[in-house]
């Protein structure tokens, strides 16, 4: 079985007296996608000094330079783009089809920032004493630490280093532990595209070593993570101890409010594919479904009967609808929310059992909770699995209340045909992201992503405002 190091100063090493993790299909555990290296504190030490040494002369280097290097990667993503997606499908468990779509997402980012690397526009202004002028610049901010999550493995790892590399940062990615294959496979697509030697690293390894590694390093100049609320926090201190910028997405307990006069089609359409497509392992998914007492019993009934339907299988299989979890630890999470569910009384669930089928992998139907109000366990924290629970609202007001009501902000939805209802959710949903007949996942790279309250800190992702974070203004005043 091949063994994968880590790309360190422009090369692949793995260090004497190595340890792998084993990387597992959780779509048939005797699939071993390869064995991976374990990082130490010492390369990370070595991945954050080959950036640093690097740092100068990238950062110095012609934006068109910098520009034709991401464009050269979004055109061999799309050459590689059935290679990366099978991995992907392979190591995550989405359907290849949403691997295809999550590849497709990869070149898009890298174009997005192909152009963007052109576009560090600054500022010129009369300062207010006579015969002075001022400029305002954006520089690059020097070395960032980037710790991404599993549930997208090339989509957020692109949308964090295609902006960094793109203002003349250098990189050090730490990828989620049960996904290092999709990381490396991205890495070597950078390294055939020519970006000199210490400007992309990658340490592959747990977060309790690498990653803390990375955000407690002094040579880091910036960090920008996505996972959980908890594991975020701890960054963000990290940060704050070595007075290092910090950007932070995290969770979401997203609401999607049914409103009485809401198309049902659409509001089944959109529920289902937010609560369950890409197994619910989003942190935009619909996990909170608040629908209007008018509607309620035949939203149930069709949401069921939809859901039941999707096929559960194996990610490579072309007929399978909704794959895997992700891995043992999260199934069994998943599992024990559902089983805290049926076991309080007034809910109903439906589906949530778990699916034996030819391969052994992490099979778990689709599970509707229903019965139960805001304040329950389930309905308060995260899941992170095919897992949604209906929560029953007397019309708009009280919908709006209970949609509000989470300690998360990322992104919540309503479905209906009222102009009135869809301006004012708009307008007071508390959250950093708003859909009106859409599912509350689903972004488009060239606009701002993010949250409030609990879902995230600092400046937000993706678009033109990306770089917030991933530049630092310079103000100069001149007198001729």
């Amino acid at each position: 079985m091949k063994e994968h190091g880590c790309f360190v100063g422009g090369s692949w090493v793995i260090p004497g007296d190595p340890q792998f993790t084993e990387n597992i299909n959780p779509s048939d555990h005797s699939d071993v996608i390869g064995r991976y290296l374990r990082g130490t504190a010492d390369l990370v030490d070595d991945a954050v000094t080959a950036a640093r040494d690097a740092y100068p002369g990238w950062s110095k280097t012609s934006p068109l330079t910098r520009s034709n290097l991401l464009e050269a990667v979004s055109a061999q993503i799309r050459l590689e783009s059935e290679e990366l997606a099978g991995i992907l499908a392979r190591e995550e468990g989405k359907t290849l089809e949403e691997a295809r779509g999550e590849v497709a997402r990869a070149s898009q980012l890298f174009h997005f920032f192909g152009g963007e690397a052109l576009r560090m526009t600054g500022e010129h202004q009369q300062s207010t004493r006579e015969g002075v002028s001022v400029a305002i610049r954006r520089e690059s901010v020097g070395v960032v630490g980037i710790i991404t999550p599993w549930n997208f493995p090339i989509a957020i790892a692109s949308w964090k280093m295609a902006p960094a590399l793109a203002f003349g940062n250098t990189v050090v990615l730490k990828p989620a532990d049960l996904v290092p294959a999709t990381a490396h496979a991205l890495v070597s697509i950078l390294e055939r595209a020519g970006f000199p030697p210490g400007v992309v690293n990658l340490v592959t390894g747990p977060g309790s070593v690498v990653g803390e590694s990375i955000i407690t390093h002094p040579g880091i100049d910036a960090l920008t993570f996505t996972g959980s609320e908890g594991v975020g926090r701890h960054v963000a201190a990290a940060g704050a101890a070595n007075l290092v910028r910090v950007q932070l997405e995290m969770g979401g307990k997203n609401p999607l409010l049914v409103m009485a006069d809401a198309d049902l089609d659409v509001a089944v359409d959109v529920a289902l594919n937010g609560a369950f497509f890409q197994t619910g392992q989003r942190c935009t998914a619909s996990s909170r479904l608040l629908v209007d007492d008018a509607v309620h019993d035949e939203f149930v009934e069709r949401l069921v009967g939809r859901m039941t339907a999707l096929t559960v299988g194996h990610a490579l299989d072309p007929s399978t609808l909704m794959g895997p979890v992700v891995d043992e630890k999260q199934l069994a999470s998943d599992v024990e929310y559902i089983e805290l569910a049926r076991a309080t009384l007034g809910s109903t669930v439906y589906g949530g059992d778990r699916v034996t089928l030819q391969h052994e992998g992490n099979y778990l139907s689709p599970a509707l909770i229903v019965g139960l109000d805001n304040d329950a366990r389930v309905n308060r924290e995260e899941v992170f699995g095919p897992v949604a629970g209906v929560i029953r609202v007397s019309g708009y007001d009280e919908g709006l209340a209970i949609a509000n009501d989470t300690v998360y902000g990322l992104s919540a939805g309503i479905c209906t045909t009222s102009l009135r209802y869809a301006e004012h959710f708009q307008a007071n949903a508390e959250a950093g992201m708003v859909m009106v007949n859409l599912p509350t996942a689903g972004v488009d790279p060239h606009v701002p992503f993010g949250g409030r309250k609990g879902s995230s800190y600092g400046p937000r992702e993706q678009g033109a405002y990306a770089r917030h974070f991933f530049t630092q203004t310079k103000t100069s005043y001149i007198q001729p």
